[in-house]
């Protein structure tokens, strides 16, 4: 029979799922596979006889009379009540409970049929109302502890399933009745009712985990007449999963209207402003379905799945820093509140953003259907933060039971080396089982494609798109055409930096399946940027930050990106800076202290007073942010890493850099010996220090000692008169350590050196570009006073 899965053998392995064991095959609807039929209120109704065309009848119209004939009579058995469905001389009718085979597993669902219908599909299916047993209840710290063996709670859960999955009826009954129909308690395994017998005392909502008081299951169902009866008893026994909107609803609308967990509730709107509650922590991954690692997994195609091991890491030695620690000067606290990384109490300038996410999202995972939302902007715009704050939320309305439980994972394509991992952690957030790839690509279109009573809804944030992106775009084809799968309940939030990635890199059949759900992220305007920047310095004590300075560094990124990551690594470097100047400040105004002289200290407060008085340079360091620290900071920004590992170099790399740079601009030639290098460098210094208007004092204090002779007798040089340094050889001027200068410029990979190293007839070029260097050495106040221009 199509649909059907036999029992499966003892040998292979099996998931443990929450449903019921059942270890018989189909006996009840036997070996041949029949198809279904509609069992109608009125059977004895017989289609009119056709009556044999006339002689003088046209052909043509006769045809035409037949076919009008079949179309009245097919809206005629439309109009008629489906009142049970019968497959050869098996036959169920509304109000039987019966058994559904879980396909992929020797489990089964038992329920209630409340109608019979034809799906989307075209197939005859039915609405069950389903019993749960207590696995399916994940809440340990609400779950009753005193269940029995096969016993079953009735819940308000409706599900369609295909009728190609019943696996025959199921007998419901009260414990006292199964213990007088079963004194030992348990059935007889040769009995055709075993495992087929269930007990039902309470009835429960498995998402609030709230339970009705004990009831005899006779008393509360007789049949189809008693499911209203039954709902009626559900709802005022149990605590609802949503806020109604009208208490005297019908219950013909709760069952028209009705969502996964019965009940046609109203959408509670999200909160406008998006504010995390206080007594949650930052995690935002609500909780998810415990799958059995222990065991491994056998799909529909019956090949064996290794299941791995969860990595084990061994705990390092951990220091706990106390929060004063980290901030005990204003200065640490705002670098620490203005480092991306920080979680914000608040999202400011994405309220609207938020709203229509929270909206999309919270009426997927109610209505229980599986959708795609493509979310588009520019780098640094808030997507993935809005995202995680609107999945807070949900988590958050989920604890205070006014939303259905969904499962969270994020799947960032930067952070796992290949695309197809991520088919593994998927099925890790739904089972909690590690598998390989290719294995978790199966296990997915198994799960996916097959009905599944109670499926909890999965949300998949899916960033960096782009960089999932395979040759033949298959992950993105299975993610994307996943969510379309009726059974499926996944959520597929795709996060890209640009608004039509779909069009310009993804195939049409993929484009189409991401749906037309698309939310758009502008950048940021420079008032948006100052909320931000300001939200984030709210606490900070001291007004170490001037309100210009902000508004400064807001309209330079504003105008560029609009890139509010950008505009918080300016402002964090600026606090750096400014923290910098600080300490300088300090270390050349230390404090005064009495003289041993002047107890009275008299002196001491004019000697203050006296330097209070004296002028101050302007320009000089003052311990705030200002608009020229937002400067600096932005011109650090704007440079690459090379430009300032040059800048950072000792004052004898950065000699001899420059002297290969003018030689290479000189000759035109790239690679030049490093005698040659020498040269340069000892023609520069002679310019610098040849006239009595531009002494080596410069040299001396920067270079701080760099400066020696190569021979004996030329300290006494450096002091010496003009005519006394024209008598001597230009090439005794040499700086110490531009050997190893050269050494270790070849390492880091800014010179090619030929040999281990630097002597005159060795060779010496760039490796990096000269306007790298060139750029680096350009504001080189010791550069500039060789006079070199670069």
């Amino acid at each position: 029979m199509p649909g059907v899965v036999g029992r499966r053998p003892k040998s292979s392995p099996l998931e443990r799922l929450p449903g019921v064991t059942r270890e018989d095959s189909d006996d009840e609807l036997g070996t041949d596979d029949f198809p279904w039929e509609w069992i109608y209120e009125t059977e004895d109704h017989q289609p009119e006889p056709e009556p044999e065309p006339t002689d003088d009848e046209d052909t043509v119209a006769a045809s035409s009379r037949k076919r009008k004939r079949a179309t009245i009579q097919a809206q005629r058995q439309r109009q008629r009540k489906i009142i049970g469905a019968r497959m050869g001389d098996f036959e169920c009718q509304v109000g039987d409970t019966m058994l559904l085979k879980a396909d992929g597993s020797n489990e089964a669902w038992v329920g209630i049929i409340y109608e019979f219908l034809d799906d989307d599909e075209g197939e005859k299916a039915a609405n069950f109302m389903w019993f749960s047993s207590e696995k399916e209840i994940r809440n340990s710290e609400k779950k009753r502890t005193d269940f029995i063996e096969n016993e079953l709670y009735i819940t308000k859960n409706f599900d369609i399933n295909s009728l190609t999955t019943v696996n025959g009826k199921a007998y419901v009954m009260s414990h006292e009745a199964f213990l007088k129909k079963y004194p030992t308690g348990k059935v007889p395994r040769k009995s055709k009712e075993h495992g087929k017998v269930f007990i039902c005392r309470r009835g429960c909502n498995t998402r609030t985990c709230t339970y009705t008081d004990e009831f005899a299951w006779e008393n509360v169902y007789c049949g189809k007449d008693d499911i209203d009866t039954l709902m009626a008893l559900l709802r005022k026994g149990t605590r609802q999963t949503r806020k109604k909107a009208h208490k005297d609803e019908s219950p013909e609308r709760d069952f028209a209207e009705e969502d996964a967990d019965g009940e046609a509730d109203e959408i509670v709107p999200g909160p406008r402003t998006p504010k995390k509650p206080k007594m949650r922590g930052d995690a935002v991954t609500p909780s998810r379905r415990k799958g059995n690692t222990s065991k491994a997994v056998t799909p529909s195609s019956h090949r064996k799945i290794m299941v791995k091991k969860h990595l084990e890491f061994t705990p390092l030695a951990t220091r706990f820093l106390s929060p004063h620690h980290l901030q005990s000067s204003p200065y640490q606290l705002a670098r620490t509140q203005l480092h991306v990384a920080s979680v914000p109490t608040s999202l400011p300038c994405r309220e609207a953003e938020f709203s229509l996410v929270y909206s999309h999202l919270e009426a997927a995972i109610t209505d229980g259907t599986g959708t795609c939302i493509y979310i588009s902007g520019t780098p640094g715009t808030g997507k993935t933060a809005t995202v995680r704050e609107v999945v807070s939320h949900l988590d958050g309305a989920v604890r205070a039971d006014e939303l259905d439980d969904f499962i969270f994972v994020e799947i960032n394509g930067m952070k796992i080396t290949d695309p197809h991992q991520s088919y593994s952690l998927l099925w890790e957030a739904l089972k909690g089982q590690r598998v390989s790839p290719s294995q978790a690509l199966d296990l997915l279109e198994h799960e996916f494609s097959h009905p599944s009573p109670r499926r909890v809804p999965c949300v998949v944030l899916m960033d960096e798109l782009d960089q999932l992106v395979t040759k033949n775009q298959g992950v993105m084809y299975n993610f994307f055409n996943w969510p379309g799968l009726r059974h499926s309940r996944l959520i597929v939030l795709a996060v890209a930096n640009t608004m039509d990635l779909p069009e310009r890199t993804l195939s049409n059949k993929i484009s189409s399946r991401l749906g037309l759900t698309r939310i758009t992220f502008p950048g940021y305007n420079h008032e948006q940027l100052m909320r931000i920047v300001q939200s984030r310095l709210e606490g900070v004590p001291g007004d170490i930050v001037d309100a210009d300075a902000v508004q400064f560094a807001a309209r330079k990124v504003a105008a560029v990106s609009g890139d509010a990551r950008r505009a918080l690594d300016i402002c964090r470097r600026a606090v750096e800076l400014a923290e910098a100047d600080a300490r300088l400040i300090e270390d050349a105004n230390p404090p005064a202290t009495p003289s041993k002289k002047n107890r009275g200290g008299k002196e001491d407060a004019a000697a203050a007073a006296a330097a209070d008085k004296k002028p101050k340079k302007k320009g000089g360091p003052t311990g705030r942010v200002t608009i020229e620290t937002i400067r600096r900071a932005i011109n650090e920004a704007t440079s690459n890493p090379l430009q300032l590992y040059l800048r950072s170099l000792p004052f004898a790399s950065r000699l001899l850099l420059t002297a290969l740079l003018t030689r290479t601009q000189r000759t035109g030639l790239a690679e030049s010996t490093f005698g040659d290098v020498l040269e340069e460098m000892q023609r520069a210094l002679k310019m610098m220090g040849g006239g009595e208007s531009r002494p080596l004092t410069l040299l001396d204090r920067k270079a701080a000692g760099t400066i020696a002779s190569a021979e004996a007798g030329n300290n006494g040089l450096m002091n010496a008169g003009p005519a006394a340094r024209s008598r001597t050889d230009s090439r005794q001027l040499r700086p110490a350590g531009l050997s190893m200068a050269a050494v270790d410029l070849a390492g880091a990979g800014v010179v090619n050196l030929e040999g281990q190293k630097a002597e005159r007839p060795s060779k010496i070029r760039l490796a990096v570009g000269d306007e790298e260097v060139r750029l680096a050495f350009r504001d080189d106040p010791e550069i500039k006073a060789l006079g070199v221009l670069l």
